[in-house]
């Protein structure tokens, strides 16, 4: 018997996702767990494993499709072996099936044409089911519809959700979509953006638009994949959102890098993992966030959530993308578990093996252009978060340094430039140089004790 292969729910909040590669060809033989197909959604890309070993007998949806969740994919049987859909279906069973793909589309059911077979009467329309009842209320309609991340967005800009006209599975409304029309409300002039509320359930315009190209230009023109449109939406979303500033201090690594130069070797040996400067960096962080707990927070409408637990997102840089595994409990770990922790992220991220739930919930964010050869950057901040630390290429350099008399000489140190952009909605300068200067404190100083053992 076929075993089917569905679209996975990759979260709670995730109601489909788009395939973007099939691993395996039809007619090639598969193990359980091999990678069978990769997916992309609005939280994480990632490698769905298939669910047994056999023969993949028929792909129903190709690279480049949208899928809902627990929607079959494909199928998985023996060489030679009928597939189930080849197989007539019980006339009962017909309605669910047009009922399934007419929701998906919001169009109303049809009956399939059958040869040879006497014509049936239509099945009775179905209403989409992103149309809610008219008994149901309209707190209960936006549930259904959207996602807890989508509602906050809407409630924090003053939308109603409940007028906009969903892309999503059923008609849900996606966080692109809310992201779109608010983009396309700030573009809007200001009589157009007095109306934007009534249109909300029509297309939404686009605002001015230059194009990118002329007929008859030298071009490649390729889509953007899920995870650039995703970071696209992001980034604009922020800009739109927070009041961006960017401070840069100038940090000396020098007695980091001695004792990590001492202790890699070692420390790899015993732990397995190599040992970057980044473990020493988030150590610091972590010290200047207790510290300063306004860079620890997000904000909601007028109020200020502090967040008591300390995430840690950490940029990772991607062929097809941008994505931000999160350390949890950051503050908790030792050197050695943060960097467990962070080469463990990184790895699973480039393979496409993270949990959505390991993207999700980060308090703070760390980019790190430097190991790219850029002194240093302003980097965009990761909502609902109101801060990120941009690090800089680490390297040797000259530096003015006075001795105990006053004398000065210049020395070779090994330097880096950091980058902090906060929301000056809520945080000032002063309270980012108070965090800067403690991330300084901490890492110009001698004490590492954990690493006393592999020295």
């Amino acid at each position: 018997m076929a075993t089917d292969v569905v679209m996975p729910q990759m979260g709670e909040s995730i109601a489909e996702g788009t395939i973007t590669k099939w691993l395996v060809k039809v007619g090639e033989r598969v193990e359980r767990d091999q990678p069978l197909f990769e997916i992309s959604t609005d939280k994480v890309d990632a490698e769905i494993p298939s669910p047994a070993a056999g023969v993949l007998t028929e792909i129903l949806h190709e690279a480049g499709e949208t899928v809902a969740v627990q929607e079959i994919v494909a199928r998985i049987g023996e060489a030679g072996e009928k597939s189930a859909a080849a197989q007539p279906e019980p006339a009962a069973a017909k309605p669910a099936a047009e009922e399934k793909e007419a929701a998906a589309d919001g169009s109303e059911p049809t009956a399939p044409a059958s040869a040879g077979a006497p014509s049936a009467a239509p099945a009775p329309a179905v209403a989409p089911a992103a149309a809610a009842p008219a008994s149901d209320s309209e707190a209960e309609r936006v549930r259904k519809v959207s996602s807890p991340l989508v509602r906050n967005i809407a409630r924090e800009h003053g939308v109603d959700i409940s007028g906009l006209a969903g892309t999503g599975i059923h008609g849900r409304v996606t966080k692109r979509d809310i992201l779109a029309f608010l983009a396309a409300r700030e573009a809007a002039p200001a009589a157009a953006r007095a109306a934007a509320p009534a249109a909300a359930s029509g297309k939404v315009a686009t605002g001015f638009h230059v194009p990118a190209y002329t007929a008859g230009e030298n071009v490649v023109v390729e889509p953007m994949s899920k995870i650039r449109q995703i970071t696209a939406a992001h980034m604009r979303y922020s800009k739109d959102t927070s009041a961006h500033v960017t401070t840069v201090f100038h940090m000396d690594f020098t007695k980091v890098d001695r004792v990590r130069t001492r202790a890699r070797h070692k420390f790899q040996e015993v732990n397995g993992t190599k040992l970057s400067y980044m473990p020493f960096i988030f150590k610091s962080v972590c010290n200047a966030l207790k510290a300063n707990p306004k860079l620890n927070a997000a904000i909601d409408g007028t109020n200020v959530v502090f967040k008591k637990d300390i995430h840690l997102g950490m940029a990772v840089a991607l062929d097809w993308g941008l994505l931000v595994p999160v350390i949890k409990h950051a503050d908790a770990m030792s050197l050695i578990g943060l960097a467990k922790t962070a080469n463990d992220l990184a790895d699973r991220a480039r393979a496409k093996k993270l949990k959505p739930d390991e993207v999700q919930g980060g308090t703070f964010t760390i980019t790190n252009p430097g190991v790219f050869g850029s002194l240093f950057g302003t980097p965009i901040i990761n909502q609902p978060q109101v801060a990120i630390l941009g690090i800089g290429a680490i390297e040797k350099r000259p530096v003015v340094r006075s001795d105990e008399d006053g004398c000065d000489t210049i020395a070779i140190r090994v330097m880096s430039y950091f980058g902090i952009t906060y929301d000056h909605r809520l945080v000032d300068g002063a309270d980012a140089d108070h965090f800067m200067n403690d991330v300084k404190k901490t890492l110009e100083s001698d004490s590492w004790p954990e690493l006393e053992p592999y020295l």
